[in-house]
């Protein structure tokens, strides 16, 4: 029996997201950004200016998390923060047009590495919703009740 088979399914699938994610990362490196930056303009190409607070949200992730993606985008000029009006406290996230292109680009790889790893099963793909389907709404309860 190999090793793997004696592995629980969570520590199958934290090491394969981490794979994942190396394999990103090294495919993205000419681009200027991580496979968490890709996600992050991918959410606010498709959701719009949004707080810091409610993209971490969005991306499943806690607010702390998500400050490390949001400095390196803004030193790359992919993102922009902007004050905003009401509370001067709070800042605005949004895309800029080379996070645009960044994205673009980053899109291409996608196809491309989801494809040739095989990654692009429809049962792979119902199972990993059902997982996050399952998962998340418990992980924005947590983050929700954490955050007031």
């Amino acid at each position: 029996m190999s090793e793997l088979e004696e592995w629980s399914t969570s520590r199958l699938l934290t090491t394969a997201a981490r794979l994942v994610d190396h394999a990103w990362n090294e495919r993205l490196l000419d681009i200027g950004i991580t496979h968490a930056g890709y996600t992050t303009l991918g959410v606010l190409s498709r959701q719009g200016t949004m707080t810091g607070a409610k993209l971490a949200l969005a991306m499943h992730v806690q607010a702390q998390t998500i400050g490390k993606t949001i400095e390196k985008l803004e030193r790359e000029n992919f993102i922009s923060k902007i004050r905003d009006s009401i509370d001067r406290r709070s800042q605005r996230i949004t895309i800029t047009p080379a996070g645009i292109d960044a994205l673009a680009r980053a899109e291409d790889i996608e196809r491309t590495l989801m494809v040739g790893a095989g990654l692009e099963s429809f049962d792979l793909r119902k199972l990993l919703h059902g997982i996050i389907g399952e998962l998340a709404p418990q992980r924005q309860k947590s983050a929700t009740a954490t955050a007031v």
